[in-house]
């Protein structure tokens, strides 16, 4: 049988399992079950989850909200990852459970970057609808001219 991927390329099957472990690890950390001072003050987002091929690894996206510190908050999951992927265990009906690797989710990031690019003036300007086009020697020019260069 072979997989269905869909437009990246990836199994339908491994994002279910994904999804499915994904689920199960914001479901023990939204009832507060690890005994860590730093996970129970902190609201951690579960965003994705990946699986590999042979389903005997995941790779778990995480962010820290409220401005928590994102590298202590995996240091602190990976040393509960035996307990997690337990609880992993129990919820999927799977052969194998995979290991759980904890990252900090970078996307939040790009997204805010990208957010502030297009809120700029120069470049909304551009994004309203009736907007004429601009060659990309003007916009430079007028970014330059809005910071004080005098090249």
């Amino acid at each position: 049988m072979k997989a269905t991927p869909d437009e990246k390329g990836r199994s339908i099957r491994l994002q279910r399992i994904g999804e499915q472990v994904r689920h199960a690890i914001a479901e023990v950390l939204g009832r507060g079950e690890l005994r860590d001072e730093l996970l129970q003050r902190t609201i951690v987002s579960v965003s994705e989850v990946r699986v590999t091929a042979d389903l005997r690894h995941a790779t778990v996206f995480i962010k820290a909200l409220g401005g928590g510190d994102d590298q202590a908050v995996v240091k602190a999951l990976a040393g509960h990852a035996r307990y997690l992927r337990g609880e992993v265990a129990r919820q999927l009906a799977t052969k194998y459970t995979p290991d759980l690797r904890f990252r900090a989710d970078e996307s939040f990031d790009a997204g805010a970057r990208i957010d502030a690019i297009l809120r700029r003036p120069t470049i909304a300007r551009d994004l309203e609808p009736n907007a004429k086009p601009r060659r990309l020697s003007d916009i430079r020019d007028e970014e330059a001219a809005a910071r004080g260069d005098d090249d």
